[in-house]
């Protein structure tokens, strides 16, 4: 059984999440840790609850979703896995930080690895599928798992809303329907984690979110 744990980081309340099943193998997905205290706590969590950690998974590369990767790659030895399309963000990372008044040493790493739509990543005994849903950014990807009914959605939709469209390669069109025409045939008690806030379902969305 597919178990998730929230850690919320950094000024913006990014949701970092951690994925593990019964073999304790995880996925760290969207590290946001800026101080070291914020590490310290993902470690301790990590190690809190017996976990591995061997792949490490961006919704989308958009600052506040990254600010932890070279951490994890440094302790952990995991580059971070996202959709190509996304990649051009990394390069300005530090510049863009700096304009929220957030000071970091370096660009996050590059990628390793590039994940599509219909990709599956797997880790113990967990499939994640891959589903690229632009609008937010040009490679904005949500992780399935279709058995435990939880879908991590970054910022692609949160409770009651939907992301923003108003960054660089949003797109609020594309967002809407990507929405409507891959997240709104997913089972309404399926358990939506987004990139900041609460939790919520798919049938909470279908029948109450005013943007759809």
């Amino acid at each position: 059984m597919l178990e998730i744990h929230t850690l919320v980081f950094n000024p913006f309340q990014e949701n970092t999440y951690l994925l593990f099943d019964d073999t304790k193998e995880c996925a760290i997905i969207d590290p946001g840790m800026l101080t070291e205290a914020e590490q310290d706590k993902l470690v301790a969590v990590i190690n809190q609850l017996g976990l591995k950690p061997v792949v490490a998974l961006q919704t989308h590369l958009h600052v506040d979703h990254v600010l932890g990767c070279v951490f994890v790659l440094e302790k952990y030895g995991l580059s971070p896995m996202a959709h190509k399309a996304d990649e051009f963000f990394l390069e300005i990372t530090k510049s863009y930080a700096q304009q929220f008044g957030i000071i970091i040493q370096q660009n996050p790493p590059a990628l390793g690895g590039y994940l599509n739509h219909n990709d599956e990543v797997k880790f113990g005994n967990t499939a994640l599928k891959v589903i690229h849903i632009p609008g937010h950014s040009p490679g904005g990807i949500l992780f399935y798992n279709e058995s435990s009914g939880i879908l991590v959605a970054g910022d692609v939709l949160f409770k009651g809303s939907v992301g923003r469209s108003d960054l660089p390669g949003g797109n609020h069109h594309e967002l809407i329907d990507g929405i409507n025409e891959k997240l709104m045939l997913l089972p309404d008690d399926v358990k939506v984690y987004p990139g900041h806030g609460p939790s919520t379902t798919i049938g909470l969305e279908r029948s109450g979110n005013p943007f759809l």
